[in-house]
């Protein structure tokens, strides 16, 4: 068998050496789109600011999303799962990690009747 010889596995062919030379053509590429970049950027210049339709970039707290505003719709389709874990939570990782032993345990349970 030799060195470089293509492996078929009945889904495909493996040939080390054609998958060489696509990474190597990606990188040739990739350090062609890195050096096509603009060399005249300074730091603190203002350009790295993100545009907001000529307006001005506001306060970090004034543009902070809380997460229960950005899940609301989430958390309420689907209230009725949440009202019933939630007091089942105290935060602490031990009681965690026995939910996911019991868990596991019971699926590994129905998997052996199964």
């Amino acid at each position: 068998m030799a060195l470089a010889a293509p492996l078929s596995s009945g889904f495909g062919i493996w040939n080390p050496l054609l998958w060489l030379l696509v990474f190597g053509i990606s990188l040739i590429i990739a350090y062609a789109v890195w050096r096509s970049g603009f060399s005249g950027y300074r730091k603190g210049t203002g350009r790295g600011r993100s545009y907001l339709s000529g307006n001005e970039e506001p306060a970090g707290g004034d543009v902070h999303i809380r997460a229960g505003n950005l899940y609301w719709g989430f958390t309420e389709g689907i209230k009725g799962y949440y009202q019933q874990v939630v007091p089942l939570h105290t935060g602490i990782m031990t009681d965690n990690l026995l939910w996911i032993f019991w868990v596991a345990g019971i699926l590994l349970v129905i998997v052996m009747v199964i």
